[in-house]
């Protein structure tokens, strides 16, 4: 269980990071920003998959490193609509 939360922080925090890339966030949001959004979007991914599928998404594998990038792609694209698109820069 604890292995699994770790696991999923260290996901979180490249998924952050890569789904910032994809959403093109990346220039505007520092790193804690990407650890903290890649969390959120694993637990997020995480949830979504276990909801429709009934299967838990558990360990170190490519399947749940991806969910927990799609995880943060989305909760990047809900920010972005609430903010009404990409932040301006300075």
């Amino acid at each position: 269980m604890i292995l699994n939360i770790v696991l999923w922080i260290i996901f979180g925090a490249l998924a952050g990071w890569i789904a910032s890339m994809i959403m093109k966030t990346n220039a505007s949001m520092g790193a804690m920003a990407n650890i903290v959004v890649g969390i959120l979007g694993a637990f997020i991914g995480g949830f979504l998959v276990q909801t429709l599928t009934g299967t838990a998404v558990e360990g170190f594998n490519i399947s749940s490193f991806v969910v927990a990038i799609l995880g943060a792609v989305i909760l990047l694209a809900i920010v972005k609509a609430v903010r009404g698109g990409t932040p301006h820069h300075a």
